[in-house]
């Protein structure tokens, strides 16, 4: 089958002003890589507007699974799946950035759809190459260097004040594949590295905020996005999310100035998360970008007109984008693994939590749980910022993971 094939694809045509564009109206198919819980929010949001779904992932029932048409299960290097998956579905999107890019290029060439492009998902996948491309746009980053060998690397050390970053270009998430280096006792201990992979070095930045911008853009060109979330991470792992930041105003500005110019960067379709470093300085630093819905990013299905997950459908089928303003402020809390559970689990006080007002509860319904793995979400909206950080400090304090007993 060439890509030129599809007697199947629905594909319906507006005309705006003297140029035709597509858009892809429900009931079409989507075709989503990656079962995990972005993939099962962005599902219910598809499901809820009357698309088809499919999801191809691994492993069988997972949380995207449960709540779409079919799942395929088959890895994600599996080319044949994914022809199967694009075969099935008029569009493709995907729900984390590690897989293969080169296939995904290969199905665009058959013709497929696939937002946002695997041209940009090569990029993004390789954080030296995305931090080469956001130099090029001249894009603020922190000081970063390509290194070798342990010998490359003891050179170039002297260069760099401690403490700074050793990071792999590919495969790192959540912290994994960072390493932070205090000393030259620290560098001692990285002779067997293995250099031949994609590592480099990078500054590290004494922030005073870590916040991210998501950014959402259609075919039409049109871009919006939503206010600036300040995150708090615990081990590397996104814990809790404000919005609004604490950043102001002027510095905000500047955030989403700089993250509309990372997406019109790569000339593509979707929605994209930006997250920065600002300093004490209110200087802004950009760390890495996702080509997709970010965790950050889950209280916009309570806290605003249009969630992240809904924009990212519209922006794909080339629908409208729909509004992002702020209802109200809102706290998004991850739940996450504590301790080894055999078998079933469950969260623990979720009765009494559920008696405030303004509180939102997402479970993810992953069979098993382990140390630090986000098995759901909770969402706080309020206008009241006393309530609102009195009802986070409570959910902290007394949500817990504990035995399942039928």
């Amino acid at each position: 089958m060439t890509g030129q094939d599809f007697s199947k694809v629905q594909l319906n045509i507006l005309r705006i002003g003297d140029s035709m564009k597509r858009i892809l109206l429900p009931p079409s198919k989507i075709g989503i890589i990656g079962g995990g819980q972005l993939g099962r929010m962005f599902a219910l949001e598809a499901k809820r507007m009357g698309y088809i779904v499919y999801v191809l992932d691994p492993k069988e029932n997972s949380p995207a699974g449960q709540v779409s048409d079919e799942q395929i299960v088959s890895g994600f290097d599996d080319f044949g799946a994914l022809l199967e998956l694009a075969r099935k579905t008029d569009v493709i999107t995907y729900e984390f950035e590690h897989i293969n890019a080169e296939h995904l290029t290969k199905l665009k060439n058959m013709g497929y759809k696939i937002y946002p492009s695997p041209e940009t998902l090569i990029k993004i996948q390789n954080k030296y190459i995305q931090k080469k491309h956001l130099i090029k746009f001249n894009l603020p980053v922190p000081r970063f260097e390509r290194i070798e060998s342990y010998y490359d690397l003891v050179s170039k050390a002297d260069d760099f004040k401690f403490p700074f970053m050793i990071k792999f270009a590919k495969g790192g998430y959540d912290g994994k594949g960072n390493i932070k280096i205090e000393n030259h006792e620290d560098i001692l201990n990285l002779k067997n590295l293995k250099f031949e992979e994609e590592i480099f070095m990078e500054e590290f930045v004494d922030f005073r905020n870590e916040i991210s911008i998501i950014v959402c853009k259609n075919e039409q060109g049109e871009f919006k996005n939503y206010r600036a979330f300040e995150n708090v991470h615990e081990d590397n792992i996104l814990r809790i999310t404000k919005c609004p930041a604490r950043i102001g105003e002027e510095v905000e500005k500047k955030a989403v100035s700089i993250a509309n110019k990372v997406v019109e960067s790569f000339c593509d379709f979707g929605v994209f998360c930006v997250e920065m470093f600002v300093d004490k300085y209110d200087e802004i630093l950009i760390n890495e970008i996702a080509p997709r819905p970010h965790n950050s990013g889950h209280l916009t299905i309570e806290a605003c007109f249009t969630s992240q997950f809904e924009n990212h459908l519209r922006s794909i089928t080339n629908l409208p984008l729909g509004s992002t303003e702020l209802i109200k402020n809102a706290i998004m809390i991850n739940i996450l693994g504590d301790k080894k559970i055999d078998g079933k689990y469950t969260i623990e006080n979720l009765g009494e939590i559920l008696k405030m007002d303004g509180v939102f509860f997402h479970f993810y319904g992953k069979s098993f749980v382990d140390k630090k793995k986000k098995v759901g979400h909770i969402t706080i909206i309020d206008d009241d910022e006393t309530r609102l950080e009195a009802k986070k400090n409570y959910i902290i304090n007394n949500l817990k993971i504990g035995e399942f007993y039928e």
